[in-house]
């Protein structure tokens, strides 16, 4: 590493340590190359020479640090996203939560909302909805407002119809929102059974005994040790027999808690706790 790159981390170190002490948000354990790449980002767009100045308002003007919060952020996410994952929950996964007597979900990270809003669909399509649960969880409130308000780019729900489709859906996705101009709105029914709620899997505890957890897309920007720790917060948030679902390039193999684990559909990174286990 050269004497620029390493002045570089080290600014930036400094930077997520000021965030840490003054506002209690804690990216430390994030992954160095995706940090990096948010915080040069938002220098860009914010126009400060260098990142000892962004340190500078960061600490001196909340609306800078909220500016910079929102870019640390994970908030990529799509209705229906990788369509084939849904098809595997409502193949392999629902059949079995059916038999219970009420159903509690977990999605962790829900970033703007939309995979909760894929899943409340799929729970109304399989006769689930009236004894299901969600708890929607995302460590930042601006985004969580955004969710509990479910309202779209009347553009992008021309991709999440495709998307809906090919996931095996089993009606015509427009009957699920009000058109509005140029933004779509997903029809309050579906917000009934959501509780909107701020966690932060960095430093809060478990989050009650769920059937179902969704991370889909989160993990990959941690690093080996606060992935290893999310991990454990997961199995310890699972009731026995409870399902994980991760992201494409997310897998509990190589935690320390991957013998909790048994695989479900691995291609689409589905997992269960094994029965039988403390829970």
């Amino acid at each position: 590493m050269d004497n620029d790159a390493e002045n570089q981390m080290i600014e930036i170190q400094l930077l997520l340590d000021a965030v840490y002490l003054k506002y209690g948000y804690d990216f430390r354990g994030y992954a160095e190359a995706s940090l990096k790449r948010r915080i040069l980002r938002n220098l860009d767009f914010s126009g400060y020479r260098n990142i000892s100045e962004l340190l500078h308002h960061v600490l001196n003007d909340k609306s800078c640090f909220e500016k910079l919060l929102l870019d640390l952020s994970i908030n990529v996410t799509d209705m229906f996203r990788d369509p084939l994952f849904y098809k595997a929950i409502r193949d392999h996964v629902l059949p079995d939560l059916k038999k219970l007597p009420f159903i509690k979900v977990w999605h962790a990270g829900c970033a703007s909302g939309e995979e909760v809003y894929s899943m409340a669909i799929l729970f109304f399509e399989e006769g689930l909805d009236q004894k299901t649960r969600v708890y929607a969880t995302d460590f930042n409130e601006k985004i969580l407002i955004a969710a509990r308000e479910g309202i779209y780019s009347l553009e992008k729900m021309k991709a999440y119809t495709a998307n809906y489709h090919q996931s095996g859906g089993k009606a015509s996705f427009g009957d699920y929102y009000a058109a509005r101009h140029d933004h779509a709105a997903i029809h309050e029914s579906f917000k009934k059974n959501i509780v909107f709620a701020h966690h932060n899997l960095v430093s809060d505890g478990p989050f009650g005994e769920m059937d179902l957890i969704f991370c889909r897309n989160v993990l990959i920007y941690f690093n080996r040790n606060l992935q290893n720790r999310v991990f454990h917060l997961f199995n310890d948030s699972l009731g026995e027999g409870g399902y994980l679902c991760l992201g494409s390039k997310e897998s509990p193999r190589y935690s320390t808690c991957s013998d909790d684990f048994e695989d479900v559909v691995p291609k689409e990174k589905i997992y269960r706790k094994k029965m039988g286990l403390p829970v």
